[in-house]
């Protein structure tokens, strides 16, 4: 799982990326607002740690952008922040954290509640990569905050691709998941093309695999 680390204290920022690191999360840290918004736009990750006051936008504009875009407003946001009144700890959770930690922070305590976050995210069923969200409950799909209509079989195969990201999946496979005996190979060659095209630039994220089948990665 991604970590994202928000935070210009450099101290602080590698002692919270050590942690999150010793606990098996990949981590990227930004010690500015503008630092963090160029990523987000690249990759979507699983949770933020968010300090407040920063350069350029603070913490609070920060989580305010995110909870106001469709594809970023579910993920989980702790904020540790050196303000530490119940003024500040709750208009940050007014503002839609999830949770807040005050500085000085113990290590395992910060680890524990990164945990007991990311342990709610996996219940949920909806799925993100880069700017691509897809929720299972709802079957809506946004591409960089914009909803984009799908067929029942194009929601179906986006579906089954955004959950196992960079995996190789046959085209057996896809077409025993998605049609069962329904269809051939040409049907799934069809929607793969339509796909593509509905997601717009994403689509390229679509990978043929020659002599296998497709897959979602990013990757060149």
């Amino acid at each position: 799982m991604l970590i994202y680390i928000v935070e210009d204290d450099d101290n602080i920022r590698e002692l919270e990326a050590f942690a999150m690191k010793n606990s098996g999360y990949d981590t990227e840290c930004f010690a500015s607002s503008k630092e963090f918004y160029k990523a987000i736009i690249k990759a979507v990750p699983d949770l933020i740690l968010l300090d407040i006051m920063l350069p350029g936008d603070d913490g609070l504009a920060i989580l305010k952008k995110l909870r106001d875009d469709p594809a970023a407003e579910k993920i989980p946001v702790i904020i540790i922040s050196a303000k530490t009144t119940e003024l500040d700890r709750v208009k940050g959770l007014d503002l839609g954290a999830d949770d807040y930690l005050c500085k000085p922070f113990g290590v395992m305590e910060l680890v524990s509640r990164v945990k007991a976050r990311l342990r709610g995210k996996n219940q949920s069923n909806e799925y993100r990569y880069a700017e691509i969200l897809l929720n299972e409950d709802t079957r809506k799909v946004f591409i960089s905050g914009r909803q984009t209509e799908l067929t029942y079989k194009e929601f179906e195969l986006l579906k089954t691709l955004i959950k196992s990201p960079g995996k190789a999946l046959t085209r057996d496979y896809l077409i025993d998941t998605i049609w069962g005996q329904e269809s051939t190979g040409r049907s799934l060659d069809v929607h793969i093309r339509t796909l593509r095209g509905k997601l717009g630039e994403y689509g390229k994220y679509i990978k043929t695999v020659r002599n296998v089948g497709y897959k979602l990665d990013k990757d060149e």
